[in-house]
């Protein structure tokens, strides 16, 4: 995965992560198992980090320029890595996990303050709604564990998203924006099912009406069978990483169609999460062995992801709900 991507490599981490948290809350049974693979992933990431540096998780181009804030710190590291470490407390506590939590939270919500649009860097200048709609996600899980309180930065956020990170034609978030807010990329697949998401813990109408747009826009059935393009017919995107191939007329992204499966479990929109699966059972090449799915055309990250979206709800559940203890 590295060679290929060292973004999936990392992502693949956090969707197992954030698996494996719902696996343990929703079937007490396999607890002792979640805890112990989450922790040899939990170490493993945060030794890497400490060790290589913020670019070892990064595309080579982030050494193409400066942060806009210093020291150069990514928000796709930090807030994935916050939620992991929020996700592996929420299933059980463990105090080394605490205020290394604390840490990572304190230091996003510091740097997103310095944006006029409460936003922080993934890449030099490049600021992510799914990386940013992650960082909010993580801070507040971190509040129902800890009972600190960021509902109104969180407020903030959303607020100022409604009025300067929306796309005039679709109403959908953009993926893409400076510091300063200024967009740089329109609204994508491969971002908004799992920004709808996240968001769904930080405001759930706010959320509900993100998804709709996104299944409006995006989201296709042709035949029974399911897929998400990358791009709204408004907006002229480019194939890059996160979109992976897409089909030419149809628009159809393998990384829009595999989160559009987080979308659809996390809404309940069982039909479409139907066609979808129709669709992958049809040309994912899905291999059983020893009791055990996978997917020939998927890799670790793509795995992972459906993993979530099949086991996903515990967490955000006990989220919504407020204090955890």
């Amino acid at each position: 995965m590295r060679v290929r991507n060292a973004e999936w490599d990392f992502m693949g981490r956090s969707f197992l992560v954030w698996s494996f948290a719902n696996m343990g809350l929703r079937d007490p049974a396999s607890k002792a198992t979640a805890l112990g693979v989450m922790d040899r992933i939990i170490d493993e990431t945060l030794r890497l980090e400490r060790d290589q540096g913020v670019y070892h998780f990064l595309l080579p181009y982030a050494h193409d320029g400066e942060f806009a804030a210093n020291p150069p710190r990514s928000l796709f590291l930090d807030g994935e890595i916050a939620l992991v470490l929020a996700s592996r407390r929420m299933l059980e506590e463990k105090a080394i996990y605490k205020p290394l939590l604390a840490e990572r939270v304190s230091t996003m919500v510091e740097r997103m303050k310095q944006s006029p649009v409460l936003s922080a860097e993934s890449y030099p200048n490049e600021c992510w709604t799914f990386c940013n709609t992650v960082a909010l996600a993580s801070i507040r899980v971190a509040d129902c564990l800890d009972g600190t309180d960021h509902s109104e930065f969180l407020r903030d956020w959303v607020s100022t998203a409604k009025t300067k990170l929306v796309d005039p034609k679709t109403g959908l978030l953009v993926s893409m924006y400076t510091p300063s807010g200024r967009h740089l990329y329109g609204p994508e697949g491969s971002t908004i099912w799992m920004a709808s998401h996240c968001l769904q813990i930080v405001d759930g109408g706010f959320a509900a009406e993100q998804y709709a747009r996104a299944r409006r826009e995006l989201g296709r059935t042709f035949l029974g069978f399911g897929y998400a393009r990358e791009w709204p017919a408004s907006w002229p995107g480019e194939q890059d990483v996160d979109s992976g191939p897409v089909v030419p007329l149809l628009g159809i992204s393998a990384g829009s169609s595999g989160l559009a499966f987080v979308g659809a479990s996390a809404f309940g929109d069982g039909d479409f999460l139907s066609s979808l699966r129709a669709s992958l059972d049809f040309a994912g090449f899905p291999s059983v062995e020893q009791g055990g799915l996978r997917y020939c055309a998927s890799n670790q990250v793509g795995d992972a992801v459906l993993l979530y979206a099949t086991v996903l709800g515990p967490m955000w559940d006990r989220a919504k709900a407020g204090a955890v203890r």
